[in-house]
């Protein structure tokens, strides 16, 4: 009996083992993303429009490490003619779960963001840090292509308070969702 219950976990081992070959390596993420940020201490909301990229690199079944890029336009922030920029660029861990048609997802990436405003010919931008917390769920249409449904994350930011290139310091809340295609290599 015990040589029966050794050979079965040994079994149930292996298929895991065999499971966890299915996922893929690298994830390869494009698409849509908005952004609905307040720049500056004091204003109004501001609605971005824009897209993001992202490569995963998935060092086992449920884990793995993102790089991201995206950026954010808006050409009329709260009614003026001043356009507006953001450019983000984060990296961090991944935790997955491969469950047959869906991939749940969460991740918290850290790194830095790139803001810059023109006005009649004026222009200012700043470098600051940024972080964001959330996740997603995508739906694996085939082995190598996936469609993410979508991938909502709160978005902070430590954009200087009193406005680019003012004195002060403080934080910015924001919230983005994305969606778009996922290439499974």
């Amino acid at each position: 009996m015990r040589k029966f219950v050794c050979l079965m976990g040994l079994l149930l081992l292996a298929s895991l083992n065999a499971a966890a070959q299915d996922n893929s390596k690298v994830d390869v993420f494009g698409g849509y993303s908005y952004l609905r940020y307040t720049p500056v201490s004091g204003t109004s909301v501001t609605n971005f429009n824009g897209g993001v990229g992202s490569i995963s690199y998935n060092m086992n079944g449920w884990i793995g490490v993102v790089g991201e890029v995206a950026g954010y336009h808006n050409g009329s922030v709260n009614g003026s003619i001043v356009s507006a920029n953001v450019v983000t660029y984060l990296f961090g861990p991944k935790v997955f779960v491969n469950a047959g048609k869906v991939t749940p997802f969460a991740q918290v990436l850290f790194g830095g963001a790139h803001a810059s405003a023109s006005d009649s010919g004026a222009s200012a931008s700043e470098n600051a840090f940024a972080a964001t917390l959330g996740g997603g769920l995508d739906w694996n249409a085939s082995r190598h292509i996936a469609v993410r449904f979508g991938q909502v994350e709160y978005l902070l930011t430590t954009f200087n308070n009193s406005g680019f290139n003012g004195s002060g310091s403080g934080h910015q809340n924001g919230f983005r969702y994305s969606t778009g295609i996922v290439f499974r290599l």
